[in-house]
């Protein structure tokens, strides 16, 4: 014990702070002690103050798991650096823990990095129950001897000299912690506050400054710990958002007015923000009693005048499929956002996965093509969404576009946009059509056809699910069947031919090409740069746009000596027994790019309960150069 209690000896004010360039810090908690709020506004500082920050939030799988559980642990992961971040890292300089337990999930699933810092919460040492007593003592030494440097934080009796319920008040001392350890202003802290708690009055923001400045100063006096990143403050307006709110602000920047959803973890916060805000620009969130029914909903609205979105993680999807036939077969416009997560069946509802891909692009039955997009960062979630809107409607089809858990809950500051009309759709067109006029008048070229909105003079027609020809009469010929099935994929191909080639990160050939697609770039192009460090001729290639792809990705590949595909989803190791290349199951993308390219493309895949991390990554390809 001599070496605990030398860590839990004070130290001057005044002691001189060590320049880092990054540093990763959790905060972690029983459930509803507030630690994702506090990670959450500790981000929002740091970004306010011009570091580039990512959160992860770490979330239960239950959502009220027994309080000091090694699987309840609940809170927030924040990177914070002196440059624009695209992804979590790797693993934790400084933990803050508020009992011993919720640390321990972290400890076992290696996400501390060895040697790092941790703050322990040490009411548990006094508790009047011997078992958690020597619980805590136990871990403790368990830390100190594996050469973590803990230290030892009266947080509840501290919070006991300020407010009656140290439970709604831990996290905010938490805060006042960190803005000593990072030497950031309490100041930008106190406008933090106000901003949370700006509904409740004035005591209650009164208290909760209080408790920041507590925690500044005890960290001030008691902590032999302090950094100082240099911060590059931005010129131009930033937000701070996760990807889910991104999602939200773009669905309404894109002049969509109607969001059909039933609740699903993790996507329902974004039909939640809509919920608060889409009134206020006109829009319509409905809550409908099923997957199904917010579908048919949505595919009602699109086909009334306007394209709609329906919100939903993988199990809503697999519903809505019979639903996602119909706009497909009728050709009305849709678009339709999967946050995806664990998988299948129930799976991990609070864990990312990106396993939804090939069920996006063929999960229909019979042929049913569809547009298939992915969006990378926070950012990328808000531009993605009126982009979307604008393909459903230009093409008359559906728009799948694809997040995940990891950008979902993950905060990101990125430039303020600028709103334009041109991301809107036109007015709704209610003047005359050709008498003439033939519903499904297909282009022989494009397979477009001119939409009709119900209300147009001349331009009645029945409207039906099943194999239809130009007058939409329902049809039973073959011939005419097969009319309707290549003019809708030729529709997809006609935007295919409108889509760039996307940029090789790096050279343009090399020993290795990495591929990946979604919210993998961030990590992928990281663990590249690493890898180039190094003098390795390695580059990467993010895939937008999975169905259709854009031209010119064979060729890219064929230029390097191997391609690996890097994916948040399942895919066989060879190094197992039984696994060897005529019974290997591919990664997602790994399936899509050899039938598509014809090319010998390996793939590795990670599902876990965390995203990728850089210097997985990193391992992944090492151990392909070696080979």
């Amino acid at each position: 014990m001599a070496v605990a209690k030398k860590r839990r000896t004070t130290t001057p004010v005044g002691k001189p702070a060590i320049e880092i360039d990054e540093h990763i810090v959790e905060i972690l908690s029983d459930s509803g002690e507030g630690a994702q709020k506090c990670g959450q506004s500790f981000g929002a500082i740091a970004a306010r103050l011009g570091y580039g920050i990512w959160t992860t939030e770490i979330i239960p799988a239950e959502i009220q798991p027994p309080a000091r559980s090694v699987e309840g642990a609940s809170g927030n992961r924040i990177r914070v650096a002196s440059r624009r971040l695209t992804n979590g890292g790797d693993e934790t300089d400084l933990t803050i823990a508020f009992n011993e337990q919720v640390l321990l999930g972290r400890l076992r699933a290696d996400q501390l990095k060895p040697g790092s810092a941790i703050l322990l919460e040490d009411m548990w040492r006094h508790s009047d129950d011997p078992g958690i007593a020597a619980s805590y003592a136990r871990v403790f030494d368990e830390l100190v001897a594996q050469g973590f440097d803990v230290y030892e934080v009266p947080m509840q009796a501290e919070c006991l000299k300020i407010v009656r319920d140290p439970r709604r008040g831990k996290n905010m001392f938490v805060l006042g912690l960190l803005c000593s350890i990072y030497s950031l202003s309490t100041d930008a802290a106190h406008e933090q506050v106000r901003f949370i708690f700006g509904k409740k009055g004035d005591l209650v923001i009164a208290s909760n400054q209080k408790l920041v400045d507590a925690g500044f100063a005890w960290a001030e006096k008691n902590l032999r710990i302090k950094f100082k990143i240099p911060a590059t403050p931005t010129v131009e307006p930033h937000v701070v958002v996760n990807g889910n709110t991104s999602l939200a602000l773009g669905v309404m920047a894109s002049g969509m007015e109607v969001c059909a959803m039933y609740p699903i973890t993790p996507a329902t916060s974004a039909s939640h923000y809509l919920s608060d805000v889409f009134e206020k620009v006109g829009g319509v969130v409905h809550q409908a009693e099923d997957e199904i029914a917010a579908a048919a909903f949505a595919v009602g609205s699109s086909y009334a005048g306007k394209c709609a979105v329906t919100i939903t993680s993988g199990p809503g999807y697999s519903l809505k499929q019979e639903v996602l036939g119909l706009a497909v077969m009728a050709e009305i416009p849709l678009v339709v956002i999967d946050v995806q997560r664990g998988g299948p069946s129930t799976g991990q509802p609070t864990k990312p996965e990106q396993g939804d891909l090939l069920t996006a692009c063929f999960g229909s039955h019979g042929d049913a093509p569809k547009v298939v997009m992915a969006a990378s960062d926070i950012e990328d979630c808000f531009y993605s969404v009126i982009a979307a809107r604008k393909i459903a409607e230009t093409f008359n089809t559906v728009v799948v576009l694809l997040s995940d858990a990891n950008l979902a809950t993950a905060q990101q500051p990125f430039p303020r946009p600028e709103l334009s009309k041109e991301w809107l759709a036109p007015p709704v067109d209610q003047s005359p059509v050709d008498p003439d006029y033939l519903p499904y008048n297909w282009d022989s070229r494009s397979g477009q056809r001119q939409r009709v909105i119900p209300g147009q003079p001349n331009g009645m027609h029945t409207l039906t699910g099943l194999a239809h020809d130009r007058t939409s009469g329902v049809a039973y010929n073959l011939k005419v069947n097969k009319e309707g099935m290549r003019h809708r994929s030729l529709k997809i191909a006609a935007l295919q031919k409108t889509l760039k080639t996307p940029q090789v990160f790096g050279d343009d050939k090399g020993e290795l090409l990495v591929v990946g697609w979604g919210s993998t770039r961030g990590s992928i192009e990281e663990a590249v740069q690493r890898v180039r460090a190094d003098g390795h001729s390695v580059s990467s290639l993010h895939i937008k746009f999975l169905q259709p792809m854009a031209s010119g990705i064979k060729e890219i590949l064929h230029r390097f000596d191997k391609v690996l595909v890097v994916e948040n989803n399942w895919a066989d190791s060879l190094d197992d027994e039984l696994i060897d290349e005529e019974n290997r199951r591919y990664s997602n993308l790994g399936w899509l790019l050899r039938a598509r390219c014809l090319v010998d493309v390996d793939c590795w895949g990670e599902v876990g309960e965390q995203p990728i991390k850089p210097g997985t990554v990193e391992r992944a390809i090492r151990e392909r150069l070696d080979k």
